[in-house]
């Protein structure tokens, strides 16, 4: 699931030991399909000192989603002198108890060389307190810039602390079986309102086995907010309901118009499930979607490993995938809410040549080798990102039922906004946002009350907390 975490209060004694006491310096197997022109090789980047190297890299990452044993290997093979050692935060990749045992071994005199962060919170909470090196001056050496060079920017306040691993794009999953029933074809670059339309067409019949066009899993307790941004989330800038300067987003017109759009399809076009029964119910959207109560399901590709079907939910028919909606027609295509993984050097390593060097190879070259995921790493061609995917989709139970072509296309002109630094205090901000649209969708108060609510109970949050 994608769910932003922000770590305050909990861990801020930690966090700050970790900064008294230092931490911060300057601050499965799948083939290697034609990674030989794939990236820089090993030797590419700066040159590591002559004794043996051991780098120690912490992760959250468990063997069955990373493959780590492989890649690692490979990564020595072609780094004679340099070893990699893994240090596991958490044998069931639980982010929560990966970060707080990173934030202990970064408060103790652990040595620490390459960091990976799961969310951009983290990343940036992390990159605050000085746990993280600039990349900027090895960027520079190596001759590349990270906006073109990855699917993900990184920058944090104009300088570069971590290059982007996997690439976990939204996308729109479709019943292939209900758009050839009503003659439509699979969408390869829509907008907003061509969604609701095909939304409008696929919903069929009345009352309980009524099948609705498609399923918004939230928001749901100032979660999933994904599903309030939809028309603020595929701009290159300012995707999110605060801006980088920590103030409030939501005078943006696509704030409002998220708003009507969600309005139109629930109480107009009666096309997408109703909030009150997913709160009231509980629905999940797997079930929603494989038991085809509803056509499309807007989520992210974490799905990747589960919609050609599995011994829990399986697959009774053809699946699409088209890419996120655009506002507007001439907008730019592929600009989606995307999940990561950031990669940094330890800011009190000691080897921080030799970790950058396994930094850049793993978020280029080393995401081919690993065979896990889709790489954030933009020179990754179609070819490559087939081959993951055949790897990905041979462990379901009915691959042949996925339309593979539109996924890999799908996932081939995904790219993320600009990342903005969440605030500490956004968990309060995504909640009064959640429940001023709970009114508005259950008929309390109309869009504008909703909009003027919200911006109001906003810019007190923002107020209080910057006392």
């Amino acid at each position: 699931m994608m769910k932003r975490k922000v770590w305050a209060g909990a861990i801020t004694g930690v966090l700050m030991l970790s900064l008294l006491s230092g931490c911060g310096g300057s601050n499965d197997k799948a083939e290697n399909n034609g990674s030989k022109n794939a990236a820089p090789d090993a030797s590419a980047s700066t040159n590591v000192a002559k004794e043996d190297v051991n780098l120690r890299l912490y992760t959250y990452g468990t063997e069955e989603a990373y493959n780590w044993k492989h890649t690692l290997e490979a990564f020595e093979a072609a780094t004679p002198g340099v070893t990699v050692e893994l240090v596991q935060l958490s044998e069931k990749g639980d982010t929560q108890e990966a970060f707080k045992k990173l934030d202990l071994e970064a408060a103790s005199s652990a040595q620490m060389d390459v960091l990976m962060f799961s969310d951009p919170a983290g990343y940036a909470q992390r990159v605050a307190l000085g746990m993280a090196e600039p990349l900027d001056d090895f960027i520079a050496k190596d001759g590349f810039k990270v906006e073109e060079d990855y699917k993900v920017d990184t920058h944090l306040d104009g300088k570069v602390y971590a290059l982007p691993g996997k690439f976990n794009p939204w996308y729109v999953l479709l019943n292939k079986n209900h758009l050839d029933e009503a003659g439509l074809a699979v969408p390869t670059d829509w907008t907003w309102d061509e969604f609701a339309d095909y939304a409008k067409k696929l919903t069929k019949g009345e009352g309980a086995q009524k099948r609705y066009g498609t399923y918004f899993h939230g928001p749901q307790a100032g979660g999933w907010m994904e599903f309030l941004k939809l028309k603020m989330e595929n701009q290159p800038q300012n995707a999110e309901f605060l801006k980088s300067d920590g103030l409030s987003n939501l005078d943006d017109p696509n704030f409002k118009a998220t708003l009507e759009l969600r309005l139109r399809m629930e109480k107009e076009d009666k096309s997408s499930v109703p909030y009150s029964d997913i709160i009231s119910q509980k629905l999940a959207y797997r079930t929603q979607f494989f038991n085809e109560s509803a056509s499309m399901l807007l989520i992210g590709s974490w799905m990747n490993t589960e919609i050609g079907g599995t011994d829990k939910v399986p697959l009774n028919f053809n699946v699409a995938v088209a890419p996120f909606p655009k506002n507007n027609a001439a907008d730019e295509t592929g600009l989606t809410p995307v999940t990561t993984d950031y990669v940094a050097v330890a800011a009190k390593s000691k080897n921080k040549e030799a970790a950058y060097k396994f930094v850049r190879w793993y978020t280029t070259e080393g995401q081919i080798v690993q065979g896990k995921n889709i790489p954030a790493w933009s020179k990754v061609t179609s070819e490559q990102v087939s081959g993951i995917i055949d790897t990905i989709l041979a462990g379901t139970k009915n691959p042949e039922k996925v339309d593979k072509k539109a996924l890999v296309d799908t996932l081939v002109a995904s790219k993320a906004s600009a990342i903005i630094p969440p605030a500490t205090y956004q968990a309060e901000v995504y909640k009064a946002i959640n429940e001023e649209y709970e009114k508005m969708i259950l008929g309390d108060q109309d869009v504008d009350t909703t909009v003027k609510n919200a911006q109001e109970r906003v810019d007190k949050i923002i107020a209080a907390n910057k006392k």
